[in-house]
């Protein structure tokens, strides 16, 4: 798969604790990335943050989060995570969503 210079990256903030059919919406959004075709997704977690309510979200030793922040980001074409967000946007409950115009320098795979 090959990637035009001028790309998109979706960047998707929600929560840990937030789910979709059973299993975390986080990784439920990265495996519909994967079988959509999209050129590639990574789920980060956060070590603190707060979005809508203003509640903090933290890993500290005295209290463990259960609900640490989760920042999801997939680069692919305009079009395609248009459509893709299409499809997911349901599924978001709560989080917030960007698109930002990205310039693609390379992008490779390893052969198998």
């Amino acid at each position: 798969m090959t990637l035009p210079q001028e790309g998109c990256l979706l960047r998707i903030f929600i929560g840990e604790s937030d789910k979709r059919d059973g299993k975390p919406l986080y990784e439920w959004i990265v495996l519909r990335a994967r079988a959509q075709g999209l050129a590639g997704a990574t789920a980060w977690r956060g070590m603190i943050g707060f979005g809508g309510h203003s509640r903090i979200h933290t890993f500290k030793i005295e209290r463990l989060s259960e609900d640490l922040p989760i920042v999801i980001e997939i680069v692919d074409t305009r079009v395609k995570l248009e459509e893709f967000l299409a499809q997911i946007e349901s599924a978001i409950g709560e989080g917030l969503v960007t698109m930002e115009k990205v310039e693609v320098r390379f992008y490779r795979g390893g052969t198998r």
